[in-house]
């Protein structure tokens, strides 16, 4: 709690919720014989009660400020000890303090309250126009207990006050991931759909080829902006809105839907050459859509990455219990030290010229693998290239939701 003026609410509010105070002040009155007992708030030169029984009357009252040098607090605030008047009147260091004469106290004992990171918070006293034996070490040894009591409760209250601004933020958090998801996959979209289309229209129909080769380009980077797009949902559901989604089911011709993805890519990239090997004999429990995802990540990258000379292979074979999946090119190596990190997001291929998307395809890869229960693993050298291989369970159950975040 900081010694600041807008503390003073706080701390009379803080020691109003620990309700066992008022039970602990009687109980130090009728133990002391003490008529005023109290819980103050020390905060740089003010003391401020917070919550008082007062029978004598000495006219305290919670929330009433005094300066710190007119009060006997000052004197027993730092190391934890105590302060103890029996008799103030023939006490020659207090008999003329400014609360002794003012209150006219003769009895007097404060006890430090300490917060469990060390801070000081204030002060238990009990105090008394008598006389009173406050020295015993049972009751010295009340007080510290007590106090300890009191800071242990409002350690437990900075904790949950904690907890609970740490839940708004989550629940803050959550609202802008919602509108960050529903921003990208919809108000972004929308536009680059109609982008697309309006540039495939124009394609076609401007006699002008110079023309149609501006609304050719247009058309790409709307796709390519598209599929960043898709990238970057899939990263933000992932890792931040609660696993990458599957819709899984039994796929009896897998090789279809790979070869779609070949053909795809081996249009867009006319002057490559992808050599294919696809032949998987046994249905596949899967979502296709997103076995496309990763077929079609991964050769993609393999084109950009590879040497432009040399063939692309993709490969695609069952064995007795798993879809095996791989993709080769030759060229430059992944850096042996970089292939640790070559599924986390946002790497990008260091040894390569293009520095096209944001390096969550990779990642991404890897998380539809882990959602399928595979795994997939890379390896890269300058004598035998670069391959990512991919295994599916062939009869994989779609996993809880749990168990996507745990991989993750």
């Amino acid at each position: 709690m900081e010694d600041t003026a807008a503390d003073v609410p706080a701390a009379l509010e803080a020691i109003g919720r620990v309700d066992a105070i008022p039970t602990l002040l009687k109980v130090l009155c009728e133990m002391t014989g003490t008529r005023c007992a109290l819980v103050a708030r020390v905060q740089g030169n003010t003391w401020t009660p917070c919550a008082v029984r007062d029978e004598i009357p000495l006219g305290l009252r919670p929330g009433l400020s005094l300066s710190l040098n007119d009060t006997l607090c000052s004197k027993g605030r730092r190391g934890g000890s105590p302060l103890v008047i029996e008799r103030a009147s023939i006490d020659l260091r207090y008999r003329s303090h400014p609360m002794t004469e003012r209150y006219r106290i003769e009895s007097y004992l404060s006890m430090p309250i300490t917060l469990g990171n060390g801070e000081y918070f204030g002060n238990l006293l009990a105090m008394d126009r008598a006389p009173a034996k406050l020295a015993e070490p049972r009751i010295v040894s009340m007080f510290k207990h007590f106090a300890a009591l009191i800071g242990s409760r409002l350690d437990d209250q900075q904790r949950q006050e904690q907890a609970h601004i740490a839940l708004l933020d989550e629940r803050a958090a959550s609202e802008l991931r919602e509108q960050f998801i529903a921003i990208l996959g919809h108000d972004l979209r929308n536009p680059l759909q109609a982008i697309y289309h309006g540039s495939d229209l124009l394609e076609r129909k401007l006699p002008d080829s110079d023309l149609r080769i501006q609304a050719t380009r247009i058309k790409t980077n709307a796709r390519r902006m598209s599929l960043l797009i898709d990238d970057v949902l899939d990263f933000a559901r992932g890792r931040l809105g609660g696993g990458i989604g599957l819709e899984l089911t039994d796929v009896d011709n897998i090789n279809a839907g790979l070869t779609t993805v070949v053909q795809e890519l081996q249009d867009g990239q006319p002057g490559c050459t992808i050599i294919a090997d696809i032949s998987v004999s046994s249905p596949v429990r899967c979502d296709l859509g997103r076995l496309q995802q990763v077929a079609a990540n991964l050769l993609g990258n393999a084109l950009t990455h590879g040497d432009p000379d040399t063939a692309v292979e993709i490969r695609a074979h069952a064995n007795a219990t798993n879809l095996v999946l791989e993709v080769w090119n030759a060229g430059e190596p992944i850096p042996a030290e970089s292939i640790g990190k070559i599924f986390e997001p946002f790497w990008r291929h260091s040894v390569s010229a293009s520095r096209n998307g944001l390096g969550l395809g990779l990642h991404i890869c890897s998380q539809i693998i882990r959602a399928h229960e595979g795994r997939i693993s890379v390896t890269s050298t300058r004598e035998h290239g670069t391959r990512f291989t991919a295994h599916l369970p062939l009869g994989t159950q779609p996993l809880p939701l749990a168990a996507h975040q745990r991989h993750q």
